[in-house]
């Protein structure tokens, strides 16, 4: 009986070591099994056919041409509005040259036509007053000569150029008023005997309303109003026509004004406004 139970105990001892070392044996597989699948992936990794590096590879991809492609977009964004702003700014400076060009030439030719006008003026005047224009010559106080003092030498200087006048109007407007003083200056007619006493002379004309026009600092003053340019008006003539204008532009001694009707300009001088040649009026006062 206690040999048999031995045989059993020894028969189970047998039995748990060889378990213990299926067990050792086991598990000594599956860590082999596991480094040899890493291994495996270490290499497929390394030669980049392993699954999931491919697949994070594809998402990577993906990412980096979306940000490409959005870079892309917002190069062009930019450059078609960089260019939109290139050709705004170049018609701008554009426009401004050629309005600076036309204003420069405009003041120019009405600089130009004054001057010539004042020298035309200047010559009418000379012709038809001729000795108004002289001047008279300079009373100096002559010593006496002693006997001893030598010959005085005549004075061979420069006779002073004549004094010379400006003039704001127009031909007409002096003629007019240089036959307005030949008929003041000429002597009065004795009456005829043969004159009836009753018939009464001729009234005399009154004189023309007088408005006040001046220019200052590139703006026009007249009748109590400031007036500058590119202000709409309205221009009354001596013969009730009323027109439309623009003041293009405000020179030293003249305006220049343009018509609505059909863009024609004319020129206004300062005498024409302050004898009432032409009338001004604001266009929303009209």
């Amino acid at each position: 009986m206690t040999a048999q139970q031995d045989t059993e105990d020894a028969s189970e001892t047998d039995l748990a070591k060889h378990d213990e070392d299926d067990y050792v044996e086991i598990k000594e597989q599956m860590y082999q099994d596991k480094l040899a699948s890493l291994k495996r992936q270490l290499q497929q990794l390394q030669e980049g056919t392993l699954q999931e590096y491919q697949k994070r590879m594809k998402k990577l991809d993906q990412q980096y041409k979306e940000r490409l492609r959005n870079a892309d977009l917002f190069l062009q964004l930019e450059t078609e509005q960089v260019e939109r702003n290139y050709i705004k700014e170049k018609k701008a400076a554009v426009k401004e040259f050629d309005d600076k060009k036309v204003e420069l030439k405009e003041n120019l030719i009405a600089e130009l036509e004054e001057k010539k006008k004042m020298i035309e003026n200047e010559k009418l005047t000379m012709e038809l007053t001729g000795d108004s224009m002289e001047v008279k010559p300079i009373m100096t106080r002559k010593l006496r000569r002693r006997p001893n003092d030598p010959v005085p030498i005549p004075d061979k200087r420069r006779k002073p150029a004549p004094a010379q006048l400006n003039y704001l109007l127009t031909d007409d407007q002096i003629m007019e008023d240089l036959r307005t003083l030949n008929k003041l200056k000429s002597p009065k007619r004795p009456v005829s005997p043969t004159t009836p006493e009753h018939v009464p002379s001729a009234p005399m004309e009154s004189p023309s309303q007088r408005y006040e026009a001046r220019i200052e600092e590139g703006k026009l003053y007249y009748d109590k109003r400031w007036y500058h340019k590119s202000q709409a008006i309205y221009l009354e003539s001596k013969d009730n026509t009323k027109i439309s204008c623009v003041i293009s532009s405000v020179g030293t001694n003249e305006i220049w004004v343009r018509k609505t009707s059909d863009s024609t300009k004319m020129r206004i001088y300062l005498g024409q406004l302050q004898r009432g040649a032409f009338i001004i009026r604001r266009r929303s006062a009209a």
